[in-house]
């Protein structure tokens, strides 16, 4: 049975839908992370999983439990803010017990659990210090600390490493899923930052103008995106368009820009002259002598990326990106003739449309 549960969750601004037909089940201890762009809707969701925005329509349910409309300060939920919203005039031991405060707990259990969470998050050293004292990623810490020393039956975090440099950052993602998997407890996440959702998640949602788009684990979501929005937006990818020349078993012959590319697809709906759009990952791409690939190209541009080089390679199918190591071989100068090389089973159908429509997006 799931753990929390949205079922055909909505919700209106006026006139104007910003979260429509939200479906979803989580399991307990599931790690969850809300993908999307910015004004898709992802934390207007988590806002109403809080009970800080009232639910247009639809049910939320908690363990069994009803709380589409439930007070926040009674679904017992663990929230980090995206600016941690620390009282500055508390000590981190004093900021962490506050939610202890709120419940009446007892004076030597307040001790204990605020102790408990302070090692969890390593900041046993820092509880007297005050909030200006810590450093952007302790106080991200405390922030976390203290929705976990409550023990939530669900953490929402809105977006909780966005204040932080790229280097802490990376850092505390793992640090986060290392804690959330010690503590056990459901959690999910808001994130517009497609690496972030990736390396952390047990599932990802990814949200589009309001509207759930694909759910799925973070290696499926990326080797087979649901739709062009998806390939783009979830990684970079080489959209190419084509139309199906011949299509048959689990294999399709796809015409693009004068070159034939074989497709190993399971999508029986594909059919000789309908339209499709193709992705290619440009790290699925390798490098190769002239004529030694499946088509020649000349570099047009090169970006240095510290461990990779970013490639944009004018070829018979358009320009194309391509990600290659940066492993201590030379790189390929601007104007240089390269092979471009790839499996048949690197390409991905990203959308379809039948002969008299527009491709599909």
């Amino acid at each position: 049975m799931s753990f929390l549960t949205l079922t055909n969750v909505s919700k209106f601004y006026g006139d104007t839908q910003a979260v429509s037909g939200f479906n979803l089940t989580v399991e307990k201890g599931e790690f969850i992370s809300l993908l999307g762009p910015s004004g898709c809707g992802k934390t207007t969701t988590l806002q109403m999983i809080a009970g800080f925005e009232a639910v247009s329509g639809g049910r939320i349910e908690l363990d069994g439990r009803d709380i589409t409309h439930a007070k926040p300060n009674t679904r017992g939920l663990g929230i980090v803010f995206q600016t941690y919203a620390l009282f500055p005039h508390m000590t981190v031991e004093q900021n962490v017990a506050f939610g202890l405060e709120m419940r009446k707990c007892g004076a030597a259990e307040k001790r204990d659990r605020v102790a408990q969470a302070l090692s969890l998050v390593h900041l046993e050293k820092h509880g007297a210090r005050y909030p200006r004292e810590l450093s952007g990623g302790q106080r991200q810490r405390v922030a976390l600390a203290r929705a976990l020393v409550i023990a939530p039956p669900v953490l929402l975090l809105d977006e909780p490493l966005s204040n932080l440099d790229a280097k802490l950052r990376e850092e505390m993602q793992f640090e986060l899923r290392d804690i959330q998997r010690k503590v056990g407890t459901t959690t999910i996440m808001v994130t517009h930052d497609q690496s972030e959702a990736m390396s952390i998640s047990d599932r990802v949602v990814v949200m589009e103008a309001g509207h759930i788009t694909q759910v799925g684990r973070p290696l499926n979501v990326y080797e087979h995106p649901a739709n062009r929005f998806i390939s783009t937006f979830v990684g970079k990818a080489n959209l190419l368009e084509g139309q199906v020349v011949g299509a048959a078993g689990d294999r399709a012959d796809i015409a693009v820009g004068g070159m034939m590319l074989s497709l190993e697809s399971t999508d029986t709906g594909l059919r000789g002259g309908g339209r499709v759009v193709l992705g290619l990952r440009p790290e699925k791409i390798r490098c190769t002598a002239p004529g030694q690939g499946r088509c020649n190209g000349e570099v047009v541009r090169r970006f240095f990326l510290g461990s990779q080089w970013m490639y944009e390679v004018e070829t018979p199918l358009g320009l194309l990106s391509v990600l290659s190591a940066n492993d201590g071989a030379e790189a390929l100068e601007q104007g240089a003739a390269v092979g471009l090389a790839w499996s048949d089973y690197s390409l991905r159908l990203v959308s379809t449309a039948r002969s008299d429509e527009g491709v599909a997006a």
